[in-house]
C-alpha cells in the first residue's frame, strides 16, 4: 500500500524499526525527531530499501514545528495518512522531587505533543475517508508505578486522547489505537538500568534483567514487536480506541 506515514521519534529503537516496517509494507515514510543524524540514517536505510522517505528535525513540544513539518511532509511526499506518535520522555524521580518543569516536560512530549500532531493532521485523514493514528503509550499508562509519577500521568493522558479521539472519528474510515509496552530493548531501558546500577551498586546486567521480570513474560520487549502490532493495525478497520497491551502477559 502506498500510504504516506510520519512517524516521530524516528531516528532509533521503537520508533526507527516502525519507520523500516512501514516502509517494508509499501509506505513512503517521513522521520522525523530532536537527533538529525539518527533521522536522517534511517531514512537513508529506507532509501536503500526503495522507500521513499524523508528526514526532518522536529521538536514535538513546538506548535510552529509541528506546522512546518506537516507542510514540508505534504510537499515531498504527500498528505499524511499515518501518523506514529512515538517520540517521547521517561526521567525518574521520587514525587518529593517531581517539580514543575519535570511535570510539564513530560506532559508536553508525551501528551501534547500527539495533541497537537493529531489536530495538524486529522483533517486530512477524514477529508481522504482514511487514517490511522498510531500512539505509542507505555503499561505505564494503564497503571500506577513509583518513581515516574510524570511519565505515569503523561502515559495516562495519551490513552485518554487515543479513546477519546476513536469515539469522535469512529465510523469515519480513521482509526485511533494505542500500543503499551512494558520495559522493551530500548534506550530508555538502558538509561532506566544504568541508574539503577548508580543507586544501588547492581551491575548493569543485574539491572537490566531486573528490569525484564518486572514484564508478566519474564523478558524485554524487541521493538520488533512493537512495529509488527503497527503494522497489523494498518490493516484493520475494526479495532479502534484500544490500548494494546504488549508485555508477554498471555493472551
Amino acid at each position: 500500500m502506498r500510504k504516506v506515514a510520519l512517524v516521530t521519534g524516528g531516528g532509533r529503537g521503537i520508533g526507527r524499526e516502525i519507520a523500516l516496517a512501514l516502509g517494508r509494507e509499501g509506505c513512503a515514510v517521513a522521520v522525523a525527531a530532536r537527533t538529525p543524524d539518527e533521522v536522517a540514517a534511517t531514512a537513508d536505510e529506507l532509501r536503500r530499501l526503495g522507500v521513499e522517505a524523508a528526514a526532518l528535525d522536529l521538536d514535538v513540544s513546538d506548535a510552529d514545528a509541528i506546522a512546518r513539518v506537516a507542510g514540508a511532509v505534504t510537499t515531498a511526499l504527500g498528505p499524511v495518512e499515518i501518523l506514529v506518535n512515538n517520540a517521547g520522555l521517561a526521567e525518574s524521580a521520587p514525587f518529593a522531587k517531581t517539580d514543575g518543569a519535570l511535570w510539564d516536560r513530560h506532559l508536553r512530549i508525551n501528551a501534547t505533543g500527539p495533541y497537537l500532531l493529531s489536530r495538524a493532521l486529522l483533517p486530512a485523514m477524514l477529508a481522504s475517508g482514511w487514517g490511522r493514528v498510531i500512539n505509542i503509550a507505555s503499561v505505564a499508562g494503564l497503571r500506577g508505578a513509583p518513581y515516574v509519577t510524570a511519565y505515569t500521568a503523561s502515559k495516562h493522558a495519551l490513552v485518554g486522547l487515543t479513546r477519546a479521539l476513536a469515539a469522535e472519528v469512529a465510523g469515519k474510515g480513521v482509526t485511533v489505537n494505542a500500543i503499551c509496552p512494558g520495559f522493551a530493548a530500548t534506550e530508555l531501558t538502558w538509561r532506566s538500568a544504568r541508574n539503577i546500577a548508580a543507586k544501588t551498586g547492581k551491575s548493569f546486567d543485574d539491572a537490566v534483567a531486573a528490569l525484564a521480570r518486572l514484564n508478566p513474560g519474564g523478558r524485554l520487549i524487541e521493538p520488533a514487536e512493537v512495529a509488527g502490532v503497527a503494522v497489523k493495525l494498518l490493516h484493520d478497520d475494526a479495532t479502534n480506541g484500544e490500548a494494546i497491551v504488549l508485555d508477554g502477559t498471555p493472551s
